[in-house]
């Protein structure tokens, strides 16, 4: 699968989420090697488990996963000559005996989640390293009971530590006067006592260290050094039979560490397959069915990262048309349509439960290609283009009848005309490829084709004319519209404006060629030098007979465009008409016409706003107000 069709889908965002579902290392490593599996058997076999993980979730099981804590870094010291802790042995134990625990938890749910509980199998329980742990590990130490020589040195270690004790008691006494406290303490392991510092002459021994005011200073008395010495060689004594203990179990954990990686990888398994299991439950995610023949079929299906904020989805594709293009209104859900259907596919197809109605069908592709941008962007540049092109050839280049493509917005970002024929070609071949295609357009022209074509479907994203509101609904086997003529009317939209596009775009239809243009105010026109010194009457008429007026539209078969009349024949029998951005002088033997400006205009419409550039329009208004001096409006000789 692509890694940049994954992230515009948002598989990573999943991964994220699953991820806090995890408790151990292991299973957060799983969820990071993820992928969507492209063989139906292991999709069906991955749904199956974590459907009966939610299952064993759902009727309030606690499943005992043993904790990983310590473990890697025990792993990663086994071998290295390393002797491990009393600590480490306290992570390991915990591990051995929660592992026992699952294997017996999971024994008794063989019958309600057979395939989960039989992973349990693979666990070892170790009882020798487990009994060995628990004989010389307690309470965080390594336990007499774990040697003899350690038992014989720590009776020894006591009898002089007793003796110790009492000797500093009477040395206690003794200096009652010049001591700051009345109190025996240790410094570096040796027994002391605090005497005033101006007192410290009094006392014969050794000065271990001073407080912070200087006012006491700790001092071992001499009386004392000759037990404090034999005290410290027992301690020696004891430290070394403590590391023969913890030598003894470091050997015999690494004589185990086949089985003890083992356990660690099932348990780690179990973590994830868990993960997925919670997640499902907090998405509401149910068990899909899955097949190889391209067919998805899903019922309530809504993008697990919106929940509940979604309107939920009906969709269906790969029977009767395997390329579904859909319509509608800007912010109707068309986007997130096309991702919502491309992320529960990637979902479903790496064994996670979706959330859609329960018996909802997705095919298993071997690759899902994305061309999908944010959707939001004012206008659209060349490198935009440049990049939705790009997109569009690599999907190409990659597709056949195993991969699911998703093109947001086709024909956007470039010249409509242009972009709709490219458009309509590459929905083609992906067609010849067998490749299952769903994209969504504004464009009246792709809706027409695929309205036409064989093995092809239009839908719609539903809209509620009356409050505005997109109704995020899809419904398949209708083209949508973009509902630009009713929002403008609800808006309070003039309706001369509204009736004059009805017609722009009434008249794009006869001649399909896209909205003619040629009457955009406020947009510099090129003049040809030929036409720059034509002087024009207001109106003419043919020779057979045909008037051409201001306003007109006609059309002009060699350029296979329609245009506007802006200045009628001249002597040459030339007619000037705007195509678009450009103004020409044609001779009226090469027009049709077309469209009668009475059907266009208004009476008495103002062909100024039409013709005339708005800087002379806002001086016009301006000279009709009051007198500006200097204030002057200069044609050029084709205006």
């Amino acid at each position: 699968m692509n890694e940049q069709t994954m992230q515009r889908l948002e598989y990573t965002q999943v991964k994220e989420s699953l991820k806090e579902y995890a408790v151990t290392y292991i299973g957060k490593e799983h969820v990071e090697r993820m992928r969507p599996m492209t063989v139906v058997k292991a999709v069906k076999s991955a749904l199956q488990e974590t459907a009966e993980a939610a299952e064993l979730i759902r009727h309030g099981a606690s499943v005992p996963l043993p904790s990983l804590d310590g473990m890697e870094t025990i792993f990663s010291l086994l071998g290295k000559g390393y002797i491990f802790t009393e600590a480490d042995f306290g992570s390991v134990g915990t591990f051995v005996n929660s592992c026992r625990q699952l294997k017996k938890y999971m024994a008794g749910k063989s019958a309600v989640a057979p395939r989960v509980a039989s992973y349990a199998g693979s666990l070892y329980e170790l009882d020798e390293l487990r009994h060995e742990i628990e004989r010389c590990i307690r309470h965080g130490r390594v336990d007499d009971a774990a040697s003899g020589d350690l038992a014989k040195v720590r009776k020894k270690i006591a009898v002089v530590d007793e003796r110790m004790k009492k000797r500093m008691d009477a040395l206690l006494s003794k200096h009652k006067s010049i001591l700051q406290e009345n109190l025996v303490s240790m410094r570096g392991g040796r027994y002391v006592i605090p005497v005033k510092k101006e007192h410290r002459k009094l006392v014969q021994g050794s000065v271990l260290d001073e407080s912070a005011s200087g006012q006491t200073v700790y001092i071992e008395p001499s009386e004392v050094a000759s037990l404090q010495y034999e005290l410290n060689a027992l301690r020696a004594e004891e430290a070394r039979e403590e590391t023969k203990v913890l030598s003894m179990l470091t050997g015999l954990l690494e004589s185990y560490e086949h089985e003890l990686r083992i356990n660690a990888e099932a348990v780690g398994g179990y973590d994830f397959l868990f993960a997925k299991a919670k997640y499902a439950r907090a998405i509401g995610g149910c068990p899909a069915e899955v097949n190889d023949t391209g067919v998805i079929d899903v019922r309530e299906a809504v993008h697990p990262l919106l929940g509940r904020g979604m309107v939920p989805l009906d969709f269906s594709i790969g029977r009767s048309y395997r390329t579904l293009i859909i319509t509608g209104p800007n912010t109707g859900g068309k986007t997130v349509a096309l991702k919502t259907v491309g992320l529960l596919t990637l979902m479903v197809q790496s064994g996670l439960l979706v959330p859609a109605a329960p018996g909802s069908m997705f095919a298993v592709f071997n690759n899902v290609s994305a061309d999908i941008g944010d959707g939001q962007s004012i206008e659209q540049s060349l490198s935009t283009f440049s990049s939705h092109v790009k997109n569009l050839v690599d999907i190409l280049h990659n597709a056949n009848r195993s991969t699911l493509v998703l093109i947001d917005e086709m024909a956007s970002g470039t010249d409509p005309g242009e972009g709709v024929g490219l458009s309509i070609a590459v929905l083609e071949e992906l067609y010849r490829r067998g490749a299952t295609v769903v994209a969504t357009t504004h464009f009246n022209e792709i809706k027409r084709f695929a309205a036409a074509a064989p093995g092809f479907e239009n839908a719609r994203m539903e809209f509620d004319t009356e409050s505005l509101e997109p109704l995020y609904r899809l419904r398949i086997g209708e083209a949508g519209r973009s509902y630009a003529f009713v929002i403008a009317s609800k808006l309070g939209m003039p309706e001369s404006v509204l009736n004059r596009s009805r017609q722009l775009t009434a008249g794009a239809r006869a001649d399909g060629d896209g909205v003619d243009f040629s009457g955009v105010v406020d947009l510099p026109a090129f003049v040809p030098p030929e036409v720059a010194s034509n002087k024009f009457e207001e109106e003419t008429v043919t020779g057979d007979g045909e008037r051409f007026e201001v306003g007109d539209s006609v059309f002009i078969p060699s350029l296979g465009r329609s245009g506007i009349v802006y200045a009628a024949e001249d002597a040459m029998g030339n007619v000037g008409v705007q195509v678009k951005k450009e103004k020409f002088a044609i001779n009226k033997k090469r027009l049709k016409p077309f469209i009668g400006k009475e059907q266009l205009y208004p009476d008495e419409y103002a062909f100024d706003i039409v013709f005339d550039t708005k800087e002379n329009r806002k001086k016009k208004k301006m000279m009709s107000k009051r007198h500006v001096d200097g204030l002057t409006i200069v044609r050029k000789p084709n205006e």
